[in-house]
């Protein structure tokens, strides 16, 4: 067996071991999440529109912070992630903060096995699609979600960091989804010293591959932004340039960090 036939279950390793070194880490502040700061950003904050009685499907939403954030807005959501050990805090932290928010252990292209209901709203940002190696299967699974009339949207870091190595020195990857990258990785971006060593399989996937796939899946895109900064720092050689918003300081603001896109279920 190739070692990307076995994604799944080296990719849920790789986030199980991550879970505790999150729940302490500076970057998800999760004592003060706990008291009611919000883990949504501004870039995703702009694109919804008023969330209160809306069912919403947030996909790959790790151990449920924005999950969480999103039903304090007034959403009654669900959230589903591939690692047990996330969903396992997920669970009992919604239960500590009496939100209304359920979740759900599953892979993305699985869940229509676990999950019997549409939404109003898809949810799925920063990090997530590049865990997943086809784009067709992903935005069926939008599709089948979603309400007619119902919406998607989306946050992800723009395929062209992944382009770079870790220093952002060189082009080391292939902007297009030519094969698996296969990796041993150290600690983890929310705290580079965790003892975390893990092995990764991931793939990069183009905005045209997201994007046509959406479309072909029935999807209408209403909208499509990009940024020039990152609102986690999260990569090496970072300048603040404001609150939650980060560039590599010898890239300025050339270099595309983030993007978003909204779009809407035909009916």
């Amino acid at each position: 067996m190739k070692p990307e036939e076995n994604y799944l279950a080296i990719n849920k390793d790789n986030w199980n071991q991550r879970v505790a070194a999150h729940l302490t880490s500076e970057f998800y502040d999760h004592e003060n999440f706990k008291k009611g700061k919000s883990s949504l950003n501004d870039i995703e904050l702009e694109l919804f529109e008023d969330l209160k009685g809306k069912k919403v499907l947030h996909l790959q939403c790790h151990f449920g912070q924005d999950t969480i954030s999103l039903a304090r807005l007034g959403a009654s959501a669900v959230g589903v992630d591939l690692s047990d050990e996330a969903i396992k805090v997920a669970k009992d932290l919604a239960l500590e903060l009496e939100v209304d928010a359920q979740f759900i252990c599953s892979d993305i292209y699985d869940l229509p096995h676990h999950l019997d209901q549409k939404f109003d709203v898809v949810f799925t940002s920063y990090g997530t699609i590049g865990w997943l190696p086809d784009m067709k299967k992903w935005a069926t699974i939008i599709q089948h979600f979603l309400k007619p009339g119902g919406r998607l949207y989306f946050v992800e870091f723009h395929p062209v960091v992944w382009m770079f190595d870790y220093d952002f020195k060189e082009v080391a990857y292939n902007y297009f989804n030519q094969e698996a990258i296969i990796e041993k990785q150290e600690g983890t971006y929310a705290d580079v010293k965790a003892e975390i060593e893990a092995s990764a399989i991931s793939w990069n996937h183009p905005i045209s591959d997201v994007v046509n796939n959406l479309i072909q899946a029935g999807l209408e895109i209403e909208l499509l932004n990009e940024y020039d900064y990152s609102p986690y720092n999260c990569f090496k050689h970072t300048l603040k340039i404001s609150d939650r918003k980060y560039r590599i300081i010898h890239m300025g603001n050339k270099l595309p960090m983030v993007y978003a896109i909204k779009a809407v279920k035909k009916s």
